[in-house]
């Protein structure tokens, strides 16, 4: 099962990693981000236990999803990220935004991943398939919107960016969270044109910042996907 766990980590890490195609980062690099993605899961879980021992919000699903998960992960996280890029000096383009986010998320989605498809009641061979399709291509999204958005406070100077690095992807991680939850009438049907809404934007994204690098090639013609 830690098998079936990791093959959706490796294989979100191994695109990211492709897509990355002028300048890619060292491996060493990519390694401690997939470190700090490891131990932000350990950090989570313990603020996640305080948040919940504070605010018992099992009844209430949007409270929950909004704040038990989404707010306590996408917080840690963006810290991690920020502390990882601090002084970077293959922080050199706008794309790498993308991979170190990534990279920590799926750290972060590894660890996750396992301890649920390998829990006595809730794991299974079921439940990892249903993670692989959404719960780990979710948080690597969140990833590619929130380092899209730190790229963005940098390399474009756009002040915002600082601030919607983390509402962006809180917010897609909050609705992923409540439409999971929530008992609501086509919750299914949300959440599939959520996810479609974030496929769409993220690879957008990436093409965008892929076309701002200043090691691409002159006159290059670029895809959109």
């Amino acid at each position: 099962m830690i098998q079936a766990a990791t093959a959706p980590v490796a294989i979100g890490l191994f695109y990211i990693y492709i897509r990355d195609k002028y300048e890619k980062e060292p491996w060493q690099m990519l390694l401690w981000g997939l470190l700090f993605g490891v131990y932000a899961t350990f950090v989570i879980y313990g603020v996640g236990l305080w948040v919940e021992s504070k605010f018992p919000l099992t009844d209430l699903p949007f409270a929950a999803a909004f704040l038990q998960a989404a707010l306590v992960e996408e917080s840690v996280k963006m810290l991690f990220l920020l502390a990882l890029l601090a002084r970077n000096p293959h922080y050199n383009e706008p794309f790498d935004a993308i991979v170190y986010a990534v990279f920590i998320s799926l750290g972060f989605a590894w660890i996750e991943n396992i301890v649920y498809v390998t829990h006595p009641l809730w794991g299974g061979i079921g439940t990892a398939l249903a993670r692989a399709v959404l719960s780990v291509p979710g948080h690597g999204l969140f990833g590619v919107q929130m380092g899209y958005w730190l790229a963005e406070a940098k390399f474009a100077e756009r002040k915002s960016g600082w601030f919607l690095s983390f509402l962006v992807p809180y917010l897609y991680h909050g609705w992923y969270n409540y439409l999971l939850l929530a008992e609501i009438p086509a919750a299914d049907v949300f959440l599939a044109l959520l996810m479609g809404l974030l496929v769409t934007a993220s690879l957008r994204h990436m093409a965008e910042l892929l076309k701002k690098s200043p090691f691409r090639p002159t006159g290059e013609k670029m895809s959109q996907k």
